[in-house]
Order: C-alpha cells, then sequence, then structure tokens
C-alpha cells in the first residue's frame, strides 16, 4: 500500500484531521450556469456527508468529456497545482468515471479519487445497518470497484481496515486482490439469496394488509413525516441519504390497519446499476398498494425532483401505483399575497419575490396523480391534521380493494 494510503486510512481510522476534497464537473452545452451552481451543491452535500470538507470547485465546459482523464489537460494541470499547494486528500468527479479514466486520474494526481457512483455507495455502506443492505451495498461496491483496481488501492483498504502491508504494486497483486474480491462477490451473492429468502416469508406474512410506501427526493423529510405520523424515533437528519434501510411501522388509523414503510430518497444522475444496491427499499416500493410521494416546496427546483423521482419509479415499474403528493416544507415558501397586499408591495419587491401558488399547483398536480396533493410542514407540524386525512381516505380505497364489504365501524387488528 503506498504512503498516500496508509495516510489515508490512519486519518479515517483515528478521527484525525477532516479530509478535504476538490470537486470536479464537466459543464455541457444544454447547461446552465445556475444548474451548475446546483448540481454542484449537491455533490459538495455528498461529501459532507460522507465525512470531508470540500474545499475548492473546477469546473470545464467540454461537449463531452476527456476519453482519457475526463477532464483536459489544462483543467488537470489546474487541479494537479492545486492539489499540492493544498495538500488536498481526495478529487471527486459529478459523473462516473470508466475503469480507465480513474486509472489515469489516480496515476496522475496521486490522491483518492471518487466518481459520482463510488461516493454515493460508499455513503450506502456507512449509512446501512441491516444485514440486508449491508450486504447488497457490499456487493454492489465490489462489483463497481472489480474492473477499477488501481496502483494506489485506497478504496480497498479502506474497507478491510488497514491491516495489509504490500511491499509493491505490480501486476500480481492486483490479479490477487481481484481473484479475493471475486471470491467476496461470490460469498455475499449466496449470503443476499438466504436473506432474501427470509424476505420474501416476511413479506407474504403481510397480504391482506394495505402497504404504504413514503418516497421523494433525498432529504425531503419523509424520515420527519414518519416520525410525525407513527410517534417513532427514525433517524431524520439536513444529509442526504440518512435512510438507507426500509422501516416498516405497524398503524392503525380510524379502525383500518396498515404497514408504512421508509425508504432511501432518490437523487439525480442515479446509475441504473446502482438500485440493485437498495434492492430491499425497492421492494417495499414495488409492493406498496399506495406511495405517498414528499416534495421538499422550499427547494428552488423541486420540479425537477419530482421528475428524478416519477422517472425512476417508471425504472423500477412502480410508475403506476397510486400517488398521494405531499409537498413538504411550506412553512419556507412565501405563498401568492392577496391583492391587498400585493397593492403594498413595490414593482421591484413583487418581481423579485417567489412566490408558491399553491391552487395552481394543487389543480397541475391533481390532474397528473389523480389525488389531490396535500400541503404541510412536518418539522412545525402545519396541516399534519389535513394529510393525516388525506391518508386515511387513501389507505381506505385500498382498503376496500382487498375486503370489499368492508364497513367503516369494523375493528381490524394486525398480527405481530
Amino acid at each position: 500500500m503506498s504512503k498516500h494510503s496508509r495516510k489515508l486510512q490512519k486519518l479515517h481510522e483515528t478521527g484525525g484531521k477532516e479530509e478535504t476534497a476538490i470537486l470536479v464537473s464537466v459543464v455541457r452545452q444544454y447547461q446552465t450556469e445556475q444548474q451548475t451552481e446546483e448540481y454542484l451543491d449537491e455533490l459538495a452535500f455528498l461529501t459532507e456527508t460522507l465525512g470531508a470538507k470540500t474545499v475548492h470547485r473546477f469546473t470545464q465546459k467540454m461537449e463531452k468529456p476527456d476519453i482519457k482523464t475526463f477532464v483536459g489537460s489544462g483543467k488537470l494541470e489546474e487541479i494537479q497545482a492545486y492539489i499540492k499547494h493544498f495538500e488536498v486528500d481526495m478529487v471527486i468527479f459529478d459523473d462516473d468515471l470508466s475503469p480507465s479514466q480513474m486509472r489515469n486520474l489516480e496515476n496522475e494526481l496521486k490522491v483518492t479519487i471518487y466518481d459520482r457512483s463510488l461516493l454515493i455507495l460508499d455513503i450506502f455502506l456507512k449509512r446501512a445497518q441491516t444485514a440486508q443492505a449491508k450486504t447488497q451495498v457490499e456487493l454492489a461496491r465490489f462489483q463497481y470497484l472489480l474492473p477499477r483496481l488501481t496502483n494506489l488501492w485506497t478504496h480497498l483498504e479502506r474497507q478491510r481496515g488497514g491491516t495489509t502491508t504490500r511491499g509493491g504494486s505490480g501486476e500480481k497483486e492486483i490479479e490477487t486482490d481481484k481473484r479475493d474480491i471475486r471470491n467476496r462477490i461470490t460469498l455475499l451473492k449466496e449470503k443476499l439469496r438466504e436473506i432474501e429468502k427470509q424476505g420474501e416469508t416476511q413479506r407474504k406474512g403481510r397480504n391482506g394488509i394495505v402497504r404504504v410506501a413514503v418516497v421523494g427526493y433525498t432529504n425531503v423529510g419523509k424520515s420527519t413525516l414518519m416520525n410525525l405520523i407513527t410517534k417513532t424515533n427514525i433517524l431524520a437528519e439536513n444529509k442526504l441519504f440518512a435512510t438507507v434501510d426500509s422501516t416498516v411501522r405497524k398503524m392503525v388509523l380510524e379502525n383500518v390497519p396498515f404497514l408504512l414503510s421508509d425508504t432511501v430518497g432518490f437523487i439525480r444522475k442515479l446509475p441504473t446499476h446502482l438500485i440493485a444496491a437498495f434492492k430491499s427499499t425497492l421492494d417495499e416500493i414495488r409492493e406498496a398498494d399506495l406511495l405517498v410521494h414528499v416534495v421538499d416546496i422550499s427547494h428552488p427546483h423541486f420540479e425537477d425532483h419530482v421528475a428524478v423521482v416519477t422517472e425512476t419509479l417508471n425504472e423500477i415499474k412502480a410508475g403506476e401505483k397510486p400517488i398521494l403528493l405531499v409537498f413538504n416544507k411550506i412553512d419556507l415558501v412565501e405563498t401568492m399575497p392577496s391583492e391587498e397586499e400585493s397593492m403594498k408591495m413595490t414593482e421591484l419587491e413583487l418581481e423579485e419575490a417567489d412566490f408558491h401558488d399553491f391552487d395552481a399547483l394543487a389543480e397541475a398536480y391533481g390532474k397528473k396523480t389523480g389525488i389531490p396533493p396535500v400541503f404541510m410542514a412536518a418539522a412545525s407540524g402545519e396541516n399534519v391534521e389535513g394529510f393525516r386525512q388525506a391518508l386515511i381516505a387513501e389507505v381506505k380505497k385500498q382498503h376496500r380493494k382487498i375486503y370489499p364489504h368492508y364497513l367503516e365501524d369494523e375493528t381490524f387488528t394486525i398480527d405481530e
């Protein structure tokens, strides 16, 4: 293992100084400056979630990434100079790198290289709690790393715990590691098959009960909403992918039992091969009778987030399910002023204000989903009752599909 890798591993293990990162993005012709900043802000948030500090951002406008080093030679020299001067620990790219690009970049820059997929996989690995989630993420990570083995060994050493030492880094050692990884992949697949058999048995036991899955873009407040409605204490924090494992809670509202599950947040540019890394939570979505799609309406590009979630749901064959749309965090946005209020505002104030017309949104999205959306603020508790009533109304619709002769005053119980 190189001195650099040992240094990073030691810091990682002992909780030394915070690791520093440079972010790199290739800007396409169709991409606006505002979009570029938003994408890099999200990448910085991912970097923070991993546990590193972003110290600089590099962007380059190109029709397509360089086939060898992703960025052009001039930009690569700029990055090299910055790394050398400020002793940066890692460089993170906002796209996936090919095995040859990753290898060339590590050889040129002599630091840890992350692409978008590997960054998300490492966050998943850090966040996973259940045996199934840990196994799935570890398997996906090894499958992703196998063709990307390089001479620096950094990502593998992080997972091994830094106990391995090497006399060199030649082809024989690469082949040895590839064989070790292939063996590990085989074992993980066998382990996962056993875990999934158990999961299938558990899910079969839920037949006859309405199943509701909470979905949405990452960090929109899904776990906060779950805690509010179930009165439990699911991890809810201001970080991307705070939830990786699916969390299922048994609920009874107005005598109707149902299962409510929290799921991992979706994110833009999530490669298809990464979907397997959280298969367990996606199974909850695929098998749900009703989806509660939570949207952070305070985000300036919430409509793009809605589109990302809708596209992902279609990819996993869940796009046709009934969807209750919940616009969350309404306490953080400005609503359309009344005629009297607008008369008191200057033209400049009216022009610069970012108003949200809830009536127009309700009409537009209600037509798309067939169910009127709910506007609320889970953190402050605003319109919780409105959400509760909308949820129970949709749950009852699904309950009647299972039990056509259901009466409103019937009382059901859920077996433990």
